[in-house]
């Protein structure tokens, strides 16, 4: 039971991940075309440590000045 019940975590681990790396490019793409670039935009890593992944996304540390310009597109 244990060996199904973990296949079945692998693959909901494997689908967890390729969703948020897909997620984060959706995201930087966005973003870009709004003329906005957070520059550590990514997978959280210590999320992926987990034996069953589910990530994270980090939007990072950005400026000042791009901090307002996210805010003024999102409002």
């Amino acid at each position: 039971m244990r060996s199904a019940r973990h296949g079945h975590d692998a693959r909901h681990s494997t689908a967890c991940v390729e969703q948020a790396e897909e997620t984060v490019k959706e995201l930087r793409e966005a973003l870009a075309a709004a003329g906005i670039k957070l520059p550590t935009l990514r997978i959280d890593p210590a999320t992926l440590a987990r034996e069953a992944p589910c990530p994270l996304v980090e939007l990072g540390r950005c400026s000042v000045e791009t901090a307002a310009r996210l805010a003024a597109v999102l409002r």
